[in-house]
C-alpha cells in the first residue's frame, strides 16, 4: 500500500451525514419545480457555487432562493430550515475514528460549505456530541466559503498542499463526490470514494491506516 502520511477528508457524507432526498423534498415544498437542476449531489445552480465560495452573503442566498422559487413571501427561517434539512448528523464512532487517525497522520478537512450550513453543523456537534469544533481532529480545516475556493477547482487542492508542504504521493483524499476526486487525482493525490456502502471505516481498513 502507498506510504500515506497525510489524510484530507471531506465533511459531508464522510464524517457528517447528509441526505439529498430530504433537501430535494424541502425545495419542492418551497415551490421550486426544477429542483433536480437547482440542487443535487452531482450538480447545482450557480447560486450555490457562489454561496459555497463565500461570494454572496446568507441574505443574498436567501433572496436568490426566493427568486428561483418565485416566492417573495418566504421567510428567512423557512429557507434556512429547508436548506438545513440536508444535514443529518455524525454517526456513532466517527469522531473517535478521527481521533485515532489524528494521532497517526497529518489530518486536514476540506469541505465545500457555506455560512448557513457551517453555523448549523458547528452548533449541532457542540450541542449533541460536546465537540467544540472540528479543529480538535485536524491540523487545519478548510471550508470553501472561508477559503474563497471550492472543490473540484484545482486551486483549493493546491492551497492545501502548498500551505502545509504536503507531498501528493504521500497524501490520501477521501470524498463522496467522484468529480472532486478527479480534481485531486490531477495533482497526484491518492483518492478514495466514500459511499454509504463503503464508508470511512472501510476505507481506513482498505488502506491499512490503523494497522
Amino acid at each position: 500500500m502507498q506510504n500515506i502520511k497525510n489524510v484530507i477528508l471531506d465533511y459531508g457524507n464522510v464524517i457528517y451525514m447528509i441526505d439529498f432526498a430530504r433537501v430535494r423534498q424541502a425545495f419542492l415544498d418551497l415551490g421550486i419545480s426544477q429542483v433536480d437542476e437547482f440542487f443535487g449531489h452531482r450538480g447545482q445552480d450557480s447560486l450555490f457555487d457562489a454561496f459555497d465560495r463565500g461570494e454572496i452573503t446568507a441574505a443574498e442566498f436567501r433572496d436568490g432562493v426566493r427568486e428561483k422559487a418565485n416566492r417573495p413571501d418566504l421567510t428567512d427561517q423557512q429557507i434556512d430550515d429547508a436548506w438545513n434539512s440536508l444535514l443529518v448528523g455524525v454517526p456513532a464512532g466517527k469522531h473517535e475514528l478521527l481521533e485515532q487517525l489524528h494521532a497517526r497522520y497529518r489530518m486536514f478537512l476540506l469541505s465545500n460549505n457555506n455560512e448557513i450550513h457551517y453555523a448549523y453543523c458547528m452548533n449541532h456537534i457542540k450541542e449533541v456530541y460536546q465537540v467544540e469544533s472540528n479543529d480538535q481532529f485536524f491540523e487545519k480545516t478548510y471550508y470553501s466559503h472561508l477559503a474563497g475556493l471550492r472543490k473540484p477547482d484545482l486551486k483549493i487542492f493546491e492551497l492545501v498542499l502548498q500551505e502545509n508542504d504536503l507531498d501528493p504521493s504521500e497524501t490520501l483524499f477521501i470524498d463522496d463526490s467522484p468529480q472532486h476526486l478527479e480534481g485531486a487525482k490531477q495533482l497526484g493525490i491518492h483518492t478514495a470514494l466514500c459511499t454509504r456502502e463503503h464508508p470511512l471505516e472501510a476505507i481506513v481498513n482498505e488502506f491499512g491506516l490503523l494497522k
